[in-house]
């Protein structure tokens, strides 16, 4: 076996006591933890208001999950990294459906480069942004309800489809389709405008 460290040890502790609701032992975690793990998101999502929130959802999972750590698996900062790739990819995948939603398959796109771009932004970008933006709220507020809704769920909320099945009280191909059905018609109004 091999020796821990003190900070293991340390971590360890802090775990114990983050899943018997120690905000304090929590604290502490989050600032030894926070550095790394946002390096690392923004590593691998190339976008810091991402990496924030990304690191939000891992932190809220870390507290949430603490009492099923298991110090046998790994240690607390590789777990951690854990979640936090697993997390990250998990929104990459997000980026490019929405992307390949949007843009369709037969664009010249390729969705890293889609997803890269984000990094360096110039002023007239964000104007563009946020018209952008207003323009596809006004398209989804011309969805039925319950698209509109699944599809805010899933790109503004980063819930899975069975997350969203979950929370709404339907049958996950209800779900997917009602996602489905809400992006062809949110392509075919931004085709429509072009």
């Amino acid at each position: 076996m091999v020796e821990e460290t003190a900070q293991q040890i340390a971590d360890r502790e802090m775990i114990l006591r983050i899943g018997r609701g120690d905000q304090a032992a929590f604290s502490a975690l989050y600032d030894r933890l926070s550095g790394p793990l946002y390096s690392l998101a923004l590593r691998m999502l190339g976008d810091a208001s991402d990496a924030q929130d990304l690191m939000q959802d891992v932190f809220l999972q870390i507290w949430s999950r603490a009492g099923t750590y298991d110090p046998e698996q790994s240690s607390v900062f590789s777990w951690s990294v854990l979640l936090t790739r697993s997390r990250a990819i998990d929104r990459l995948r997000a980026r490019e459906r929405r992307l390949r939603v949007v843009v369709g398959p037969a664009s010249d796109v390729k969705p890293t480069e889609a997803a890269n771009a984000s990094i360096v932004e110039s002023g007239a970008d964000t104007v563009n942004k946020n018209d952008e933006a207003a323009r596809v709220r006004t398209f989804l507020n011309n969805l039925p309800s319950e698209q509109r809704e699944a599809i805010e769920l899933a790109f503004f909320g980063h819930l899975t489809h069975q997350e969203i099945a979950e929370r709404l009280g339907h049958p996950l191909g209800t779900v997917k389709a009602r996602i489905r059905r809400g992006l062809l018609k949110l392509r075919e109004q931004l085709r429509a405008e072009l």
